[in-house]
């Protein structure tokens, strides 16, 4: 899969941050969304397509910390 968009909520502490991420392989897509960083834990949800990814994707970023857009 290989990235598509990629969010993260400007926390630059292990504890803090957090990321989310659209993927597809051009049939499938994904959204994962993970704390902690690199090494923290994360959730992966199946998508039907990138619309539905999309507004997952905005769900779990909910608005109340500044969101800022990783160029991928």
């Amino acid at each position: 899969m290989r990235t598509e968009r990629h969010w993260w909520n400007g926390d630059r502490t292990v504890r803090g941050r957090r990321d989310v991420f659209i993927r597809t392989d051009g049939e499938s897509w994904e959204v994962e969304a993970r704390a902690g960083g690199g090494a923290g834990g994360s959730k992966i949800i199946p998508c039907p397509g990138l619309r539905s990814a999309e507004i997952l994707a905005g769900a779990w970023m909910d608005g109340q910390r500044k969101w800022q857009d990783v160029a991928t």
